[in-house]
């Protein structure tokens, strides 16, 4: 099969060579080609055999064509790799040797999404793409230095209306960005940033119009946060006035409010976050989000978080400002704990009960269950305690830490009334300073762990 393919794309070569101007010369050697092709569709169901691929160079030569765009989908269909990792490795080794994204980007490039077929074929070449990055991650950096960058950025922003094709780009990309500090650097230097802020910008007065749109958003969102690990990036997006979009975002009560809270909280969190957590305060930030710490919101279904969630990137936020601020902004923040009689410190009191409640109840649970294995004379070995160590975190305990962080911050602030009111309230309902110091040391758990 493979050889008959390789005759019949020679020879169509060498009739497109010989006759450039006159289609009907080479129109039969083109349907011959096409049939064998769609023949060979057929290996795609037995990845054992893809070595010979390799080995007869037939990689080489699909590589040369632009008509092989579904059988190279389906050749690297995630399912079917994962059924001969080796044959897997041998395709994918021979697809990156011979440059498949830099191709793949060329071949794009030439493609009109105005016409059906090919942007078909494009959304085909996202789907390979997307295929080899998830059976080999590694490739992210290759794939995006390749050119897949600066296309993607470039079908992102251009002027078409929402389809298919836009929701894959934005999906690409957020995969692109994962645990990956060059393509989130290179993202940087094409000035990405302001892309993804621009093309955000429109869900700030109106939600997505459906639940794919909704996808789009989301994907835009991941990437923006993903890129703000990188600290590079926070001062472009500290340029590029991303903080002012992300509180308008929170102002305007729209499907976006969630996503942009998270935001805020990657771009001010450490201590690179400072210049943000400043430029949070000089524009009026502390207005819009002491609303949102003061009263979780109750329409969050249609976005998909959790309560928690809200209250986490909520707590992060002040908790970051509260490390990160300076001489005014830190005072102006500290004031805002002490108007209307302190009511943002008895709200801080009541997250901070709710949350320990929750704590101690999974700690309850897990002791029972540790109690149980040592009774049949299981090991608690470290891949245990980590399961445990995770699951008191989803019952809420890294929240709990910042709200602790927070009382031990605002109440050695030297503002008397502040110290006041968290141990009146502590009294009152039976807590203890002891407590919130063991807490705040990761002495309640059996070690000390950095946020997951």
């Amino acid at each position: 099969m493979i050889l008959t393919f390789e005759k019949r794309s020679y020879k169509n070569q060498e009739l497109r060579i010989k006759f450039p101007d006159n289609p009907e010369k080479f129109m039969e050697s083109e349907l011959d080609l096409n049939d064998i092709i769609q023949e060979m569709h057929v290996i795609a169901t037995m990845p054992d055999l893809y070595h010979l691929l390799v080995e007869l160079n037939a990689v080489h030569s699909l590589l040369g064509l632009l008509t092989v765009v579904d059988l190279l989908q389906e050749l690297t269909d995630i399912d079917t790799l994962h059924e001969s990792e080796e044959g897997a490795e041998v395709l994918i080794d021979a697809l990156l040797e011979g440059q498949v994204v830099a191709l793949l980007v060329q071949n794009i490039e030439r493609l009109d999404e105005q016409v059906k077929e090919e942007a078909d074929g494009i959304y085909n070449t996202l789907a390979i793409i997307e295929n080899m990055a998830e059976f080999r991650p590694g490739l992210c950096t290759e794939a995006a230095q390749q050119g897949l960058m600066q296309w993607l950025l470039k079908r992102i922003k251009a002027k078409m209306p929402f389809d298919a094709n836009k929701l894959y780009c934005s999906e690409i990309l957020a995969i692109l960005l994962q645990n990956n500090d060059s393509t989130r650097e290179l993202l940087g230097e094409m000035d990405g940033i302001d892309v993804l802020l621009q093309q955000l910008s429109v869900f700030k007065r109106h939600n997505p119009s459906m639940a794919e749109e909704q996808e789009m958003m989301e994907n835009l969102f991941d990437a923006l946060c993903s890129c703000l690990m990188l600290p590079s990036n926070r001062d472009r997006f500290l340029r590029g006035e991303g903080l002012q979009l992300m509180n308008l975002m929170l102002r305007e009560k729209k499907m976006s409010r969630t996503s942009a809270l998270k935001v805020l909280d990657h771009g001010m969190i450490g201590p690179e976050g400072a210049d943000n957590c400043h430029k949070f305060v000089d524009i009026l930030g502390l207005r819009t989000i002491f609303p949102v710490f003061m009263r979780t919101p109750k329409k969050m279904k249609k976005t998909g978080a959790s309560e928690k969630e809200h209250e986490e990137h909520v707590c992060s936020i002040i908790a970051s400002m509260l490390r990160n601020l300076k001489s005014q902004q830190r005072s102006r923040l500290l004031s805002k704990f002490t108007e209307n009689d302190c009511e943002k410190v008895d709200r801080l009191m009541e997250l901070y009960f709710k949350y320990l409640e929750a704590v101690q109840q999974a700690d309850k649970r897990i002791e029972g269950e540790k109690h149980e294995m040592v009774r049949r004379g299981e090991i608690l070995d470290d891949s245990m305690e980590d399961e445990f160590y995770l699951r008191r975190l989803d019952a809420g305990l890294f929240v709990l830490q910042l709200i602790c962080y927070i009382m031990v911050e605002i109440s050695n602030s030297g503002i008397s009334q502040l110290q006041q009111r968290v141990h009146q309230i502590l009294n009152l309902r039976g807590g203890s300073v002891k407590l919130v110091r063991h807490i705040m040391r990761g002495d309640t758990l059996e070690n000390n762990k950095a946020r997951t």
